[in-house]
């Protein structure tokens, strides 16, 4: 039986985030699809020393990065706290570059793309990173025609995905390229992720779009407000919640979000339908029930006016499950 290697490429500080979602996804599509080529998947390190991840907690290395050879199916670079580190590792540069060439494509999750910029890969071509660092590396790297906005970018056989948890949604695109659609929706359903959201989709909400409001009251209404988008968010209501008056209340926001009230709402909600609509098959009423509009007409009109088109038109557009190219 021939295997799909899958090399997962960590190295200190990594995320321990970017490196799981990889490969206990790819062993969910080995055990409930038992495909003809399943996945060999190994966890690569310099010197195959342990993995210190940033979040304090120790992995194993199964291989050395300096002794592996291809070919290989797919090499995967993780992010970590000490990307940049990292990316100024010419051994570690190296070997990735090195082992770029004798695979059939090649991935980063989150800042891993630093890495993959340091080794020449990403010249020329579109690619994305966690959102905090997008700027950073479109000046590092300005070869690369870097996008801020979608959760993975596929550009030829080097794919690039956003921040963290995205690696999920990169690792089922792969593995519906390489077994189907079906078994790419089982992995996701036991994972519990219920859909597999599409690359074209923007990693940026409306809460990290902007810095959090500086005022500790603002901050609180924010959380409450993402929290509860189908709950009573009328200025009255909210300012009773704070303990202000609602003119104080306005003052506040416009402060500190540049908008009223009951514009930011209106702005939350729609947001919300439009995740609803990308990521679930829910009626459109019960999509206007969760995010607190009365109707689904009133979901409609609130819609169009925040995106330009209809919510049904939206959901077409976002729920394809291609990788973006």
């Amino acid at each position: 039986m021939t295997v799909r290697r899958m090399v997962v490429v960590g190295y200190d500080t990594a995320e321990l985030l970017d490196i799981a979602c990889v490969t206990t996804t790819l062993a969910m599509a080995n055990r409930l699809g038992s495909p003809a080529r399943p996945y060999d998947v190994v966890l690569a390190a310099p010197g195959g020393a342990p993995i210190v991840c940033g979040s304090g907690l120790t992995l194993h290395a199964q291989e050395s990065l300096e002794r592996l050879v291809g070919p290989l199916d797919t090499l995967i670079v993780s992010g970590g706290v000490r990307f940049e580190k990292a990316a100024a590792d010419a051994r570690l540069v190296g070997h990735v570059r090195r082992l770029a060439t004798e695979s059939r494509r090649v991935a980063s999750v989150c800042t891993g793309a630093a890495v993959l910029a340091a080794t020449g890969l990403l010249d020329g071509r579109r690619a994305t990173t966690h959102w905090r660092f997008a700027a950073r590396l479109a000046a590092s790297h300005p070869e690369i025609t870097v996008d801020a906005n979608p959760i993975y970018i596929r550009d030829g056989d080097v794919c690039t995905s956003a921040g963290i948890t995205a690696a999920l949604d990169l690792t089922l695109a792969l593995i519906e390229e390489d077994h189907g659609a079906e078994l790419a929706r089982q992995v996701a359903r036991d994972l519990v992720t219920y859909l597999q959201r599409p690359g074209n989709q923007a990693q940026v909400s409306l809460f990290t779009a902007v810095p959090p409001p500086r005022d500790d009251l603002v901050r609180r209404l924010v959380d409450h407000i993402s929290g509860h988008p189908d709950g009573d968010l009328s200025t009255s209501a909210l300012a009773a919640l704070a303990g202000v008056t609602p003119r104080h209340l306005t003052r506040l926001f416009l402060e500190h979000l540049g908008e009223a009230p009951g514009r930011f709402v209106r702005r939350a909600r729609a947001e919300a339908a439009a995740q609803l609509l990308a990521t679930t098959a829910l009626p459109m009423a019960s999509v206007a029930a969760r995010c607190g509009f009365g109707s689904a007409e009133t979901l409609r009109q609130a819609f169009t006016s925040r995106y330009g088109i209809p919510p049904s038109r939206y959901r077409e557009a976002h729920t394809t499950r291609r990788p973006s190219h």
